[in-house]
């Protein structure tokens, strides 16, 4: 009797599972290097082929589909002679500059074919970060669906630094799906679904469905992909989905030739199921893209105003500063103890604010000007950590 209930349980959960797929009207999908080239590099058109049909059938059907796709890099290993992956930043760049066209101008070929155009959308962190580029990030990426085209993004590798960049694709369309509010994020791999251990190792098990952190337990996730041309691996694609599921987008996870019957909902690859609550998507931004550029400290007052309260960060309640930052730059916000309670986007410059802590706005703007009554972190470029 138990057994026969648990079966239907999960018989039952399956359809759910499946319903959340084929219901999602918005979706996200990521693709790595590993699944476009070959290993030498170069593009692989039988797998370009085969990705662009699956996307295609979706967006002529009525959904709409973002693809946030790797390879520029990768695409232009073979054409400037270069045998691997560099590793100097220079080069890299290099490398992406000849790429990205080779990339996107396949892609435009291969959607034509299903009469769809196709829009190229190249992101930095300060695209995503700054109010104004956030707000021209999301208008560009709307307007192209509304058109209905499919947005094509990648990191801007041609100018992204070290300092400044996502770090890998799969944090990237995390974010990409939050910021156009889609019901569905897939990310594609070289391996079928999130395993227990490596797939080749005996007693490892394919993980179906992740819950919650505790389904994580154990695992072993492992490093990057096998291919050797991306920067990824099964790590960055769990950290990807805990991004997507904290904003309530399930996830799910599988090997890019598993594409087609993984958007019809069949339950191939992991299921991770999302969380009930989705926060403001640009300050879920703030938290998840953004490295500090620098902290500030705060007394106990401070901290329970922008903790307890959700106020705005006053200069009265800064004791310290630290870092080399400028207006606009995020920072954290520290308790008396060094630990970030929050982070927002700054409103002075670093070299600005020591003159200033410790000080009210109204004594501030007395002495120095109304310039100086501003906030040093408005309740609004702030989220809590």
């Amino acid at each position: 009797m138990g057994t026969r209930r648990g079966a239907t349980d999960r018989s039952a959960q399956n359809g759910r599972v499946r319903e959340a797929v084929t219901s999602a009207r918005r979706i996200v999908v990521k693709t790595g290097s590993s699944s476009l080239t070959t290993p030498a590099g170069g593009l692989d058109d039988t797998r370009v082929d085969a990705l662009v049909d699956s996307l295609g059938a979706l967006a002529t059907a009525g959904r709409e589909v973002v693809l946030v796709s790797s390879g520029a890099i990768a695409a232009g290993l073979a054409p400037l002679g270069l045998p691997r992956r560099p590793r100097d930043l220079a080069t890299q760049q290099a490398a992406a500059s000849v790429g990205q066209g080779l990339l996107i101008g396949r892609y435009a070929a291969a959607f034509a074919r299903h009469r769809l155009t196709v829009g190229q959308v190249l992101l930095t962190v300060d695209d995503v970060t700054r109010r104004a580029h956030y707000r021209n990030a999301y208008r560009t990426l709307r307007k192209l669906l509304d058109l209905r085209a499919v947005p094509i993004v990648n990191e801007n590798d041609t100018v992204a630094t070290e300092e400044i960049r996502f770090g890998d694709n799969d944090r990237l369309a995390a974010l990409v799906a939050a910021l156009v509010d889609a019901d569905l994020l897939v990310l594609l791999s070289d391996v079928d679904a999130l395993w227990t251990g490596d797939p080749a190792r005996a007693g490892s098990t394919r993980i179906t469905e992740v819950h919650g952190e505790g389904d994580l337990a154990g695992v072993d996730i492992g490093g990057a992909g096998r291919a050797g041309v991306g920067t990824g691996g099964m790590v960055t694609k769990v950290e990807a989905a805990r991004i997507a599921t904290g904003f309530g987008i399930p996830v799910v996870l599988t090997a890019a030739p598993l594409a087609a019957p993984a958007l019809a909902g069949e339950p191939v690859g992991t299921f991770f199921h999302p969380s009930s609550r989705r926060p403001a998507a640009r300050l879920f931004w703030l938290a998840h893209a953004t490295a500090p550029r620098g902290r500030l400290h705060l007394d106990p007052g401070a901290v329970q105003a922008v903790v307890g309260r959700r106020k705005s960060l006053l200069p009265a309640g800064i004791t310290a500063v630290d870092g080399a930052f400028t207006a606009g730059d995020p920072v954290d916000l520290v308790d008396t103890e060094g630990a970030p309670v929050a982070r927002g986007l700054v409103n002075y410059d670093a070299v600005e604010l020591p003159g200033l802590l410790g000080r009210s706005t109204t004594e501030l703007a007395a002495a120095l000007g109304p310039a100086y009554e501003r906030e040093v972190v408005h309740r609004d470029d702030l989220v809590l950590l």
